[in-house]
């Protein structure tokens, strides 16, 4: 399948012109490593899912080690009228034990007081500031609006990222690469940071099926730019999600890689090169030799419900390129589950979202964050999906 312009335009150091976009091709999520066609669910769960999930774990992101010897909640911190009366918070510790360490996990976790059921979830995997998840709610800000949330009748979720793994490429080690899996620093495709992440959001999911004050069934999970790469890797890897939510994830998130539009694979390698696994960069301006491309992660979410949201001036980020991995990646949920997936055949006008009931997209007019705007976004879709 060739997607792209007609001739190729040898790049600058960034490339920000559609025209210079070099023509590519992309790997067919229905065609197995066997060269076997892909027609049924059973094909799909049993087969070239699998398969798309390990090429992700050794060429991309690693693996990400499933074994611990145990696993432990602690309510740190409870206050069953907060946001004036509106909200039950509760702090809880997730602690993990494997071969005599362990490793705790900070929840911020607000439920609805209005609601007599269990509350639907989203979680936000969080890299930013530690105020943006205050839980005193003196500081509000819209890169976690956990108000809105709560108004909507969500539960409103948010670890950070530094309890599994720091954003930094001197400390990332310190926290599980180092206590509960040393063993994956060895590995050329071993879990780095991005990895971790997911682990954590993982764990995270583990509580929230313990929880009787939340319907596990409906939980979501959002990050934004680096947080919206590691939450697709949460929704390949975790089968119990319900939405995955990507925001402004770029290169290593939803989009292509072939396009070298905007970051590229070698930038990123050499910026964050703790984010993924070694065996990545091997791809540093080589991204026709991966034997995979982003629209495989959006597909292998199938046939759960996948959102993946851009803002117009962060180029950086090839909003058209997201768009494009999420219209080839959702042919599977059209395609192999018969599910209603009708995405434009241009990236949509600004502000104009496109919601599904299993595919959610907006590009929204603005630059590189996680506002207020995209959330009443998500919300809006997870309202569609669950009533459908």
């Amino acid at each position: 399948m060739l997607v792209g312009a007609n001739t190729l335009v040898a790049q600058d150091e960034f490339n920000y012109v559609e025209t210079k976009v070099p023509p590519y091709s992309l790997p067919d999520p229905f065609v197995t490593q066997k060269g076997e066609i892909v027609t049924n669910p059973q094909a799909w769960e049993f087969v070239r899912r699998p398969e798309i999930i390990g090429l992700f774990e050794n060429h991309v992101y690693g693996q990400v080690p499933k074994d611990f010897d145990a696993i432990n909640f602690h309510l740190a911190h409870e206050d069953k009228a907060a946001m004036d009366g509106k909200a039950h918070l509760k702090e809880v510790d997730i602690t993990v034990t494997r071969n005599g360490n362990n490793v705790s996990i900070r929840l911020i976790l607000f439920l609805p007081t209005a609601r007599t059921t269990p509350s639907p979830v989203f979680l936000l995997i969080n890299h930013r500031d530690h105020e943006n998840m205050d839980p005193t709610r003196q500081v509000k800000m819209d890169f976690w609006p956990a108000e809105k949330l709560i108004e909507r009748g969500y539960a409103a979720a948010v670890f950070h990222v530094e309890d599994v793994s720091d954003d930094n490429k001197d400390t990332f080690k310190e926290d599980i690469l180092k206590k509960l899996y040393p063993e994956q620093l060895q590995l050329a495709d071993g879990m780095r940071a991005l990895g971790s992440w997911a682990w954590g959001a993982m764990r995270v999911m583990d509580y929230f099926e313990r929880d009787p004050d939340i319907d596990a069934t409906k939980a979501g999970v959002v990050g934004h730019s680096r947080g919206g790469k590691a939450s697709l890797w949460t929704g390949a890897q975790d089968p119990r999600r319900a939405i995955t939510v990507s925001n402004d994830s770029g290169c290593g998130g939803a989009a292509i890689s072939r396009r070298k539009f905007g970051e590229t694979v070698e930038r990123i390698n050499t910026n964050f090169p703790y984010w993924f696994t070694d065996n990545f960069k091997t791809y540093n301006d080589n991204e026709d030799a991966l034997p995979v491309d982003q629209h495989l992660l959006i597909s292998s979410i199938a046939p759960r419900a996948v959102y993946v949201a851009s803002a117009v001036e962060d180029e950086w980020a090839d909003p058209k390129g997201e768009f494009l991995s999420l219209k080839l990646g959702t042919r599977v949920l059209r395609d192999i589950y018969n599910l209603p997936v009708d995405l434009p055949a241009q990236l949509p006008e600004i502000n104009q979202p496109s919601h599904f009931p299993y595919v959610g997209h907006h590009i929204r007019a603005g630059k590189h964050n996680l506002t207020a705007y995209d959330w009443e976004q998500f919300m809006d879709f997870a309202d569609l999906l669950y009533a459908h």
